[in-house]
Parts: structure tokens; C-alpha cells; sequence
């Protein structure tokens, strides 16, 4: 007797391997009402999405110009001293392999 379940998109291994197979010939609009059906989500409208983009954006801290210069130059110190080890590795490994093949 072989089992029969519902696949379950959540979990790997079920068939289909993932919700992208059936919304493969699917139209913008039933994406949603999919979505809605196999996540329990409500379906939102488009204004209401942007609504909420605009709130959420609203929250977000953006960094100042000074805190920009400064991880701009503490990312140029720490990969200018990154290359400076990594090509005296390199020096020491290159000669250290030529003196031993001569």
C-alpha cells in the first residue's frame, strides 16, 4: 500500500520540488491568489503594497556623510594592508620555491 500525501512546497523533497513549477504558466494576477492559497496569505492590493514600502522606508537611518567617508577609508586601509600581506606571502613562497628547484 503506498502512501499518498499532498506535496508540501515548504519542505524539501516533496513533489513539486518547489511552488515555481505550478506557477510556471500562470498569469500575474493568480501568482497572488496561489500565493494566498498555499501560504495563507492575504492578497494586497498595489497601492497598499507601496503604502506600506513608503512607511517602511520612512524607518530606515541612512548614514551620514561622514560615516560613509569613514568606512570608505577603513575599507581602503583594510584591503590596502590585506594585498601588502598577501604579496609578501607571495614574495616568500615564490623565492622560497625557486631556491628550492634551483
Amino acid at each position: 500500500m503506498v502512501e499518498r500525501r499532498i506535496p508540501n512546497p515548504m519542505v524539501a523533497g516533496s513533489s513539486p520540488p518547489s511552488p515555481a513549477i505550478i506557477f510556471y504558466k500562470c498569469s500575474f494576477r493568480a501568482l497572488f491568489v496561489i500565493n494566498a492559497l498555499f501560504f495563507g496569505k492575504e492578497i494586497m492590493n498595489l497601492n497598499t503594497h507601496f503604502r506600506n514600502a513608503k512607511t517602511e522606508l520612512s524607518k530606515v537611518i541612512f548614514p551620514t556623510k561622514g560615516q560613509v567617508k569613514q568606512a570608505y577609508i577603513a575599507v581602503v586601509i583594510v584591503v590596502t594592508v590585506i594585498s601588502i600581506f598577501l604579496a609578501l606571502v607571495d614574495l616568500a613562497m615564490s623565492s622560497f620555491m625557486s631556491a628550492i628547484l634551483g
